[in-house]
Order: C-alpha cells, then sequence, then structure tokens
C-alpha cells in the first residue's frame, strides 16, 4: 500500500515502556549495525540505522516464523498457496513493528541512540512487485492469512526493478528503471538451495510404455528458478507465513569456451535472456518478444511454484493422491492459469498418474480468482507461440478441450454457437488459446472480487461456462488491511477507537 504523503506521527504507547526490553532492542540493533553492517555507530549513515534495526526487528520475526511452520507441518494442517504474478507488498519496517507491537519500543530504542524512526522509515524502498489492485489483494490476503493462523505462503516472482520511476520534464513523463534492490533487501532469505529447472521449446516425443502411451519433452532450453522467501507477518505477530519470489538464471551462467575466442557478450547471452525473465513487470507485449517474455514469465513462477509445493507435499503428507486433502492453490487472475496444464504434466508424465486421475486431482486442487468482466481483458495466446515455447502444454490443452466440449455437446446438442463460446481454443479471432477459460475449466472454485461482481460473472463472461459447469461460481469479498493506514496515518481515530472498543 502506498506509503501517506504526510508526516507520520507515530501513535503513542499504550503501556509503559519495559526498560529491560528497551535495553535489549538498543543492544540489539547496536550489534547488528557492527556485526551485519560493519560501522561504528558514530560513521553509521541513515541508511546503515535503517538497515540494522530491520535485521534485528527481522531477528524477532524468524523465531515465530520458524516456530509456526513447524507447528502446522507437525499437525498435518492443509496449506494454501497463493500463485500471483504481483504482490504489493509495500515497505515492511513500519507495518512489521506495528503487527510485532513494537512500535513504540523501536522508537525509544531508536531515540535513545540518536536516530529519528520516522526517518528511518523513509530508507526503505517501496518493494516493486507490484501494480496496483491485484498485487494490493494478493498482499493483503496474505497478511490476513498470517493474522487468522492459515498457514499459506505466497509465489511470485523477484523482480529486479518491478515497474519503473516517473520523472515528469518538461510536463513529458520519462521512464526510468526503478532500482528498489540497490540497496540490498534486509527482509529477504535467499534460498540458494531451492533450485527447480524450468523448460522452453523443444518437441515432445510420444512412446508406447506397456500399452500405454508416454509423452516424453526433450525441451530446447532451461531455465534456473532459485527461491527467496520474505516473512509475512500477521496481526500481533502470532502467526508468520511466507512469500516464495522466484529469480532466474542460467545453468551456465558464463560459456567459457565462448569467452576465450574473444566474444565476451556472446558469453553471457544465455545468462541475460534467462534473467530477463525476472527483470521487469509486464514487459510491453506489442511487440512479438514482449508477447514471448510475458509468457515466459508466467510459466517460469508456475512451473517452479508447483514444482516446490508437490516437493513439500511428498516430503510432508505421503501420496500425490491427496493433494486436495493438503492443498489448496489459488490463482489470482489469469497469469497463473498454466498451473493447470503444468500440474497435469507433472502428475501424468512425472508421475504416471492415468489421465482421469490426474485431472479429478488437479480440478480438486486449483481455484480461480477472476478480476475483469471484460472479454477483451482475458488472456489469450497465439497457438503458434503456445507451439513454439511449451509443445507439451499445447498438447494437455487439447485433450482437456475434447473432454470439455464433449461435455459442452452432451449438455446442448447441436450448438456450434454455445461450443464455440466455451471452447479453450478461439478459433474466430487467429487460433488462441484462452486463459481464462482454461482457469475456469480447470478450478473447482472461482470467484469474483465482491458479491456484486461474481454475480455478474455469471450472466457476463462465464454466462455458458456457469451453465456448463453449474455451482463452480462462488463469491469472496476483496478484504483490504485498513488496520496498516489506520494506525499509521490516522493516531487519534486509532486510540479513540481503542478506548472505545478494546485492543
Amino acid at each position: 500500500m502506498p506509503e501517506p504523503s504526510v508526516p507520520v506521527n507515530l501513535p503513542a504507547p499504550a503501556q509503559p515502556i519495559d526498560e529491560l526490553a528497551l535495553l535489549e532492542i538498543k543492544s540489539a540493533i547496536l550489534a547488528k549495525l557492527r556485526l551485519a553492517i560493519g560501522k561504528d555507530a558514530g560513521m553509521a549513515t541513515r541508511h546503515d540505522w535503517y538497515k540494522a534495526a530491520a535485521l534485528a526487528l527481522r531477528d524477532r520475526i524468524v523465531h515465530r516464523w520458524l516456530t509456526a511452520d513447524k507447528q502446522s507441518y507437525d499437525t498435518g494442517r492443509k496449506r494454501v498457496y497463493y500463485l500471483s504474478l504481483e504482490f504489493l507488498i509495500g515497505r515492511l519496517f513500519t507495518d512489521a513493528l506495528n503487527n510485532m507491537g513494537l512500535l513504540a519500543l523501536f522508537e525509544a530504542a531508536l531515540g535513545d541512540l540518536g536516530v529519528d524512526l520516522s526517518d528511518l522509515r523513509k530508507c526503505e524502498p517501496d518493494a516493486a512487485l507490484g501494480n496496483g489492485g491485484l498485487g494490493r489483494l494478493a498482499a493483503c490476503f496474505m497478511e490476513s492469512m498470517a493474522t487468522l493462523g492459515i498457514p499459506a505462503i505466497g509465489y511470485g516472482i523477484r523482480y529486479d526493478f518491478g515497474l519503473f520511476r516517473q520523472i515528469i520534464n518538461n510536463g513529458w513523463q520519462q521512464e526510468y528503471p526503478d532500482e528498489w534492490l540497490s540497496f540490498g533487501n534486509p527482509w529477504e532469505f535467499q534460498r540458494p538451495e531451492v533450485v527447480y529447472l524450468v523448460h522452453f521449446g523443444g518437441d515432445v516425443e510420444h512412446v508406447d510404455d506397456k500399452g500405454h502411451d508416454r509423452a516424453i519433452w526433450r525441451p530446447a532450453e532451461t531455465v534456473q528458478a532459485i527461491a527467496y522467501d520474505t516473512p509475512i507477518v500477521g496481526w500481533r505477530g502470532h502467526n508468520v507465513n511466507a512469500l516464495r519470489l522466484w529469480s532466474a538464471r542460467s545453468p551456465d551462467p558464463l560459456r567459457l569456451d565462448v569467452f576465450n575466442t574473444g566474444d565476451y557478450i556472446g558469453a553471457v547471452a544465455e545468462e541475460a535472456r534467462a534473467e530477463s525473465i525476472c527483470k521487469f513487470l509486464y514487459p510491453n507485449d506489442e511487440s512479438p518478444a514482449g508477447r514471448e517474455l510475458r509468457l515466459r514469465q508466467e510459466y517460469f513462477f508456475v512451473s517452479a511454484s508447483l514444482q516446490d509445493l508437490v516437493k513439500r507435499h511428498l516430503e510432508a503428507d505421503g501420496p500425490l493422491r491427496g493433494l486436495s486433502q493438503k492443498a489448496a492453490v489459488q490463482l489470482n487472475d489469469t497469469h497463473p492459469s498454466l498451473a493447470v496444464t503444468e500440474l497435469m504434466r507433472i502428475l501424468v508424465d512425472l508421475h504416471n498418474f492415468p489421465w482421469e486421475s490426474a485431472w479429478q486431482i488437479t480440478v480438486a486442487t486449483l481455484s480461480y480468482t477472476n478480476h475483469t468482466l471484460l472479454p477483451e481483458a482475458l488472456e489469450t495466446w497465439p497457438l503458434e507461440l503456445f507451439q513454439r515455447l511449451l509443445p507439451r502444454h499445447l498438447e494437455i490443452i487439447y485433450r482437456i478441450n475434447v473432454s470439455h466440449l464433449a461435455l459442452a455437446e452432451e449438455r446442448c446438442p447441436g450448438d456450434l454457437d454455445f461450443r464455440a463460446s466455451v471452447s479453450l481454443i478461439d478459433e474466430k479471432s487467429g487460433r488462441r488459446v484462452r486463459m481464462g477459460q482454461l482457469a475456469f475449466v480447470g478450478s473447482h472454485r472461482i470467484n469474483g472480487v465482491s458479491a456484486m461482481h461474481s454475480d455478474l460473472m455469471k450472466e457476463t463472461v462465464f454466462h455458458d461456462l456457469n451453465h456448463l459447469y453449474p455451482g463452480r461460481i462462488t463469491n469472496k469479498t476483496n478484504g483490504i488491511t485498513f488496520r496498516r493506514w489506520l494506525m499509521l496515518a490516522n493516531p487519534k481515530l486509532t486510540a479513540l477507537l481503542r478506548e472505545t472498543c478494546g485492543e
């Protein structure tokens, strides 16, 4: 959520400061300044103080994070996996302090050290991981699930530059990269041991495997997905969930043979191509290269995320036939719709599930949040691009569509317009894959972001699909975390609410 532009008057402590806790916080900040930043207090910049305070706070968050994570696995609780191309989490420093109940304590500790907390909060860049309502919805859901004690992991992309920073020069907008990671990110934990291979291109070979057709995808390109985890603190800090973001790199970051010939740019071309996946949120898709990069981004994070959650399930919960009892995968808009085909590929091609069993597991595991009623706003991809980039997934889409259209024919015999309306392939607009239809057909629940929106989906964009699969559309109102704005921007109203309603 964007920070208020007015000066923030932090709320006064509701209770006297604990002197022992105050001393502990001051000692922790000074220790981080010396041992993690490598500075003495007299030489530290404002940003050094911010990072030291953030790391001291992070230590207190991590203890609760690991405890909550262990408890959820020990008790075998079902987990939510929230897939979103955006997470507009904003600045985490004051938000985490507020949720942990440590805002007044840190303000006092820093004040004793001669540092103003209001100045430090300006050092933190806005995490360039989202653009607008879709990303803010995802961030609010992550905090709400942590607050409610629902075990959850958010999955997305760790963008290097997010969207852009804007400068107005002589009345014209000029755009520059938003270098939000230039001073590092004290909230994230890199997990270099968590690496998954994501494939693109190539071709598919079908072989006979004991009387059954078996597809073998032979990709032309492989990219590595590296995990970075950020703790998301719930209200009062009782529970902490993880936001896992993926960064892309090439398995061969430097072609030494090419480098030694003097072609220094060509030697790192594969690395540059891989890293382009996580450089920028929403690359311009007016060019063929831009459209391809967007599809690569979407498949990259979907594939890495599903590989990760399948691995977690196998290690903690047993066979994949019980996946839907232990995992709820939520697709935030159409961007992660490839989860339908990727989960089918994992189950059928890698774990030898029969098609019908894999389809039952997939539909029972996935749910889809729709954000728009405009058919033209739902993503579609040219078949040629799909065939070139994800040939196995296009085969899976065709097979899903065969069964899907057979059901449509059964419900409305001879109605060609109805079949064309619900088909996963749009034949009228240049043969394109419809991602909204794919997400709908592959999910057991579909929701809008308000009651009116969900009702209108039944009458407009998904009218025919709702007729074909009645009961799938439900409502989940788009709630927001207003507490963050209220407590930091209007402490007097916050105090009045506490006085009237209690803590």
